[in-house]
């Protein structure tokens, strides 16, 4: 049966993405596409005060899809989100952390579900570049592998996704943009679907510290959307996160004193989340980076 081509447009949100930027965009460029088009390459760069808008500038020169947005001020990635909603020319968004790099077949992978009017958003695999040899980068491997599993069941978006265009804004004080998209999106009565074959490389946090900062904030951004929506990821269902845990207990005997010490950092940083948003009124939507996560080669 036939399928149409279906035209996309690719949000690269960034914030000092020097190291990474020239990268993506590569990647973006060398696409396998079939039945999906990128018609044009948007990064809007907030408040960047490195490289990062020369050498986007510098692909601009050269690639008339890709175009830059500059914010002059920092004010969120959901803010720069709805810039990218706002400008972008087609009615099929792709939207891409800076600090990610997609395989070849990712972006057409993401898209041919929207052949369906039903689907309403896409999720990618994220798959980290951290090793296992210390204890966060198993514990940043573990989450991620959690993540995959538990979307198979109850698909919960992040780092790339692709959604229809049937709302001009999200809620700038979000913090956890993709979750935010997905509540509207569902809201809507669409579908979302987890595209386990639609492969994006990242990298989590090196460093005990920036990732007990990380998780915490996305246990805020969760807990705010719970209260400003009334939506609930699935990695809120604290008895499907027990299930899989327990899960790789079994597969993975020799790791259990890792697995172990892993769902009980992550308890206690959803626990100082609770305290920090509930008793201190906190909502990082905009965020202090994690450095060592923003290099992937």
């Amino acid at each position: 049966m036939y399928k149409k081509i279906i035209k996309c447009s690719v949000g690269v949100m960034a914030y000092n993405e020097e190291k990474n930027i020239a990268n993506i965009l590569n990647a973006l460029l060398d696409q396998e596409l079939n039945q999906a088009r990128i018609s044009e390459i948007i990064v809007v760069s907030s408040g960047s005060t490195d490289n990062t808008d020369q050498i986007v500038q510098d692909f601009e020169k050269r690639y008339k899809k890709i175009r830059l947005i500059t914010q002059p001020a920092r004010k969120g990635k959901s803010a720069a989100i709805n810039l990218f909603i706002q400008n972008a020319k087609n009615d099929i968004l792709v939207l891409e952390s800076a600090d990610t790099i997609p395989e070849k077949r990712t972006v057409e992978r993401l898209v041919k579900p929207f052949n369906n009017h039903r689907v309403g958003m896409t999720g990618a695999r994220p798959i980290p570049v951290n090793t296992c040899n210390d204890f966060v980068g198993f514990a940043v491997n573990l989450l991620w592998k959690l993540h995959h599993n538990m979307s198979i069941y109850k698909p919960k978006m992040g780092e790339m996704i692709a959604f229809r265009k049937v709302f001009k804004m999200i809620p700038e004080k979000s913090a956890v943009d993709e979750a935010s998209i997905e509540a509207i999106i569902t809201a809507c009565g669409l579908e979302c679907i987890y595209v386990s074959n639609a492969i994006v490389k990242n990298k989590g946090p090196e460093f005990l510290d920036e990732f007990i900062k990380q998780r915490k904030r996305i246990a805020i951004g969760h807990l705010w959307l719970k209260e400003k929506n009334g939506y609930r990821v699935a990695s809120s269902d604290l008895c499907l996160l027990a299930g899989l845990y327990v899960s790789e207990c079994i597969a993975s005997p020799k790791d259990i004193i890792k697995i172990t010490a892993t769902a009980k950092l992550e308890a206690f940083c959803r626990v100082k989340g609770f305290f920090e948003f509930h008793c201190k009124k906190e909502n990082p939507f905009i965020w202090e980076t994690i450095d060592s996560s923003k290099e992937l080669s």
